[in-house]
């Protein structure tokens, strides 16, 4: 949207008349609204034909958002097209990170989880540059080779081992995870593998068919469900969705007059750029560094550096003179660690706490909840921001981040390189550990 926006409202928008905030507004927000219902969609859809159909099905649909945008420029089909981009974006963060966990090795998930944010700031960062330098439907058809390659390419991936071995498959998901491992697939290493895929689906079996309603009956599934909805809602709500969507206006707004050395486009480039230098932080530390230290160092971080901007704006707004290179300063260290540890960090954790069959519901339902967050957020910020000003929507934006800190240090466990049942240990009160102590000790009494 950055990008696009300036020229689209600007008086030599290709469009005629240029668009007005209101629609840029409906625009902006239209896909997080679809993304709501699209999450348990796509959920559905992988649970139901399988994660390589689902994305070869998302892709077939970012086809058909760029075609639409190619043919008309009018507001409806404007608006309908970027609807479609919601159902891109629950394929990418629903079944993408269940398909990229599921081929994963436990010693490389977090690594391999956290690729699909640094894809995503690299695609942020090619739009802010493409935008700025070639002409509006060269964009649009750079835009459509990509899915459209991807369509190519994807044909030739395998399902996902688990998905296989849910469908009786066996034979299939040996093979499967004997290539992804370049092994025989006669290997202890794959067949012991594939066994605790199968162990791990049978105990399953023993829970509700009901799947949310085993989430939140459970004691233990349900803390674990309250974690993944809060660090997904953290993920949204810490200021990055309306500072990249609409990186060239708050840059404009900062310059208050003056003319700054880099354009808007210029400054939102070096935006995308520090967040493709934040993920690529986080896929090469998250296996060292874990998932819990990651996610509260970057939330105290983004929560100082959005307090500091919104001080700003307020201090501008009294007539107080402070260094015009704050804001920028400011905008680059949090969308840097949206996109080191917020971002990534959160999807892997909610990815390696649940197991198959409610991996997908929970993806679905924590990606439905923060969708809608960041749906309000596209809606209302410019609005609230002109009415209240930015530093009112700063300071929330940071202490969103800081309570973010604080919930990561008393409740968020350590997932790296664990199994579910060692997660759930961490999850048990005192008390509940002492009673199955206890349990144990009466049992040993009684068979002695």
């Amino acid at each position: 949207m950055s990008p696009m926006t300036l020229l689209l409202q600007s008086p030599n928008s290709p469009r005629d008349p240029p668009l007005t905030d209101g629609e840029v507004s409906w625009m902006g927000a239209a896909a997080y609204l679809t993304c709501v219902p699209a999450d348990y969609f796509m959920a559905f859809l992988g649970d139901r034909v399988g994660r390589k159909p689902a994305l070869l099905f998302v892709s077939s649909v970012a086809v058909l958002c760029w075609v639409l945008k190619l043919s008309s420029m009018e507001t409806w089909a404007l608006v309908l097209a970027r609807a479609l981009v919601g159902i891109t974006m629950a394929g990418s963060y629903v079944t993408c990170p269940l398909y990229t966990k599921e081929i994963s090795e436990d010693s490389v998930r977090g690594l391999l989880g956290s690729v699909v944010t640094l894809f995503h700031c690299a695609g942020n960062l090619f739009l802010y540059v493409v935008g700025d330098v070639l002409p509006y439907r060269a964009v649009l058809w750079l835009c459509l080779a990509l899915p459209t390659l991807h369509l190519v390419l994807f044909m030739a991936m395998p399902e996902s081992p688990s998905y296989l071995i849910k469908h009786g498959k066996l034979d299939e998901a040996v093979r499967v995870v004997a290539w992804l491992r370049c092994r025989r697939e006669d290997d202890p290493h794959v067949l012991n593998e594939v066994d605790l895929i199968k162990n791990e689906q049978e105990r399953d079996q023993e829970s509700s068919k009901f799947v949310l309603k085993a989430v939140v009956t459970d004691r233990l599934m349900s803390r674990a469900f309250r974690i993944a909805l809060a660090v997904a809602l953290a993920r949204e709500v810490c200021g990055a969705i309306p500072v990249l969507n609409f990186a060239g206006e708050i840059f404009t707004l900062a310059a208050g007059g003056a003319r700054p050395p880099l354009s808007p486009n210029q400054q939102a480039m070096a935006l995308g750029a520090v967040q493709v230098a934040g993920s690529v932080l986080a896929s090469s530390i998250v296996e060292r560094a874990g998932r819990k230290p990651l996610l509260l160092t970057t939330a105290l971080v983004s929560g100082a550096s959005m307090c500091a901007l919104a001080t700003w704006f307020l201090c501008r707004r009294w007539g107080a003179e402070l260094p015009a290179s704050l804001p920028v300063l400011a905008l680059c260290l949090c969308i840097f660690c949206d996109a080191a540890g917020l971002q990534p960090v959160s999807v892997v954790i909610t990815g390696e706490i649940f197991s198959f069959k409610y991996r997908g519901t929970v993806m679905a339902t924590t990606m439905a909840a923060s969708s809608f967050a960041a749906f309000l957020q596209m809606l209302f910020f410019k609005p609230v921001a002109n009415v209240v000003g930015l530093y009112a929507a700063f300071y929330f934006f940071g202490g969103v981040c800081l309570l973010t800190a604080l919930y990561v240090v008393l409740v968020v466990p350590e997932t790296k390189k664990r199994r579910i049942d060692e997660i759930y240990e961490d999850l048990k009160t005192k008390k509940e550990i002492l009673e199955e102590k206890k349990n144990v000790i009466d049992k040993k009494s009684i068979q002695e």
